[in-house]
């Protein structure tokens, strides 16, 4: 099996640009495409600010810094995008038929003993792999955000992957500092999105039925669970409440179950553009939520107004 050494990820979106950040900060050297230039450019200015962020930390030096993006390429061509890529990974949003699509295009423009990767969070690698003729050469790589504060990447097969591309995925993610974590067999989900998917299902069912709001349940797993890391309301407007969506779409669309389908709570705020982080609204506003503040933790915060009056004792006594 040939090594990996150079790689290309399609798709300059939240995960995209993150995944190229991380090759490149270990020396690998990656073409960053997407079609639309506008993408590419924010990808760009966002890879900066972190990587200046790195640099005012102390984490890095303007030197490494330096070298991080003579590592990467920005290409809105996908054929000079490939060229000479030992692996693509595609990192476009949750929709099968598009993953399909872009599967079939990577087919035909990587080299023959190259090696395609999906970063998808739920779909299984043998619904994607008969769209191109290298099946025995299709993975999973699924990183999850922020790449280099989550040092986990999911690494399975679909129905006839060797076992040599699964270790030479496994020995880039380490390569690149993330632990790959092994998908023995398939599975819609794969390992910690299968339970990361109770939990964000069971949150948003509490909150739709009007049992809790979306910021009390985020207190109470900030102080159960700690401080540091978003709460699950804040962790998928980071993700993106339309990438979420797609995810419980395709979770539905396998089980049949129409309580699998996404609860008005999160389509609603799809149809109205507040999709998290990226629009600047989802289940918080942003840039300054309000669950990153000190005071949301407070005894004060979130303090209700008086009760209305109970209806069955209304007119009494008038």
């Amino acid at each position: 099996m040939r090594e990996i050494e150079r790689l290309a990820v399609i798709g300059a979106g939240t995960m995209g640009r993150q995944i190229a950040l991380q090759c490149a900060r270990h020396g690998f050297p990656v073409a960053l495409y997407d079609l639309t230039p506008g993408v590419l450019t924010e990808a760009e200015d966002w890879q900066r600010g972190v990587v200046g962020e790195w640099v005012s930390s102390g984490a890095l030096s303007a030197e490494e810094a330096s070298r991080i993006f003579q590592k990467i390429r920005y290409q809105r061509h996908l054929e000079e995008a490939l060229q000479n890529a030992d692996l693509a990974i595609e990192a476009a949003p949750e929709r099968i038929e598009l993953k399909r699509e872009i599967f079939a295009q990577l087919d035909r423009l990587l080299r023959a003993d190259a090696i395609i990767a999906t970063n998808s969070s739920s779909i299984r690698v043998s619904a994607l792999e008969a769209a191109t003729e290298r099946p025995e050469r299709v993975a999973n790589l699924h990183f999850y955000l922020p790449v280099w504060d989550s040092p986990m990447v999911e690494v399975g097969g679909g129905s006839c992957t060797l076992p040599e591309v699964l270790e030479s995925l496994a020995a880039f993610a380490r390569a690149i500092r993330i632990l790959p974590l092994r998908v023995k067999k398939e599975s819609t989900g794969f390992v910690f999105n299968r339970v990361w998917r109770a939990v964000k299902k069971e949150v948003m069912r509490v909150a739709d039925s009007g049992v809790a709001s979306v910021e009390d349940i985020d207190r109470a797993w900030m102080i159960k669970f700690g401080r540091e890391k978003p709460p699950p309301f804040a962790q998928m407007d980071r993700i993106g409440l339309d990438v979420i969506r797609d995810i419980e779409l395709r979770y539905a669309a396998e089980s049949g179950d129409p309580d699998d389908l996404p609860k008005p709570i999160l389509t609603e705020r799809v149809e109205r553009g507040e999709l998290g982080v990226k629009s600047g609204r989802g289940f918080y506003a942003y840039p300054d939520p309000a669950w990153a503040r000190p005071e949301f933790l407070e005894p004060d915060a979130g303090k209700p107004h008086p009760p209305a009056p109970c209806p069955s004792k209304l007119g009494k006594g008038s």
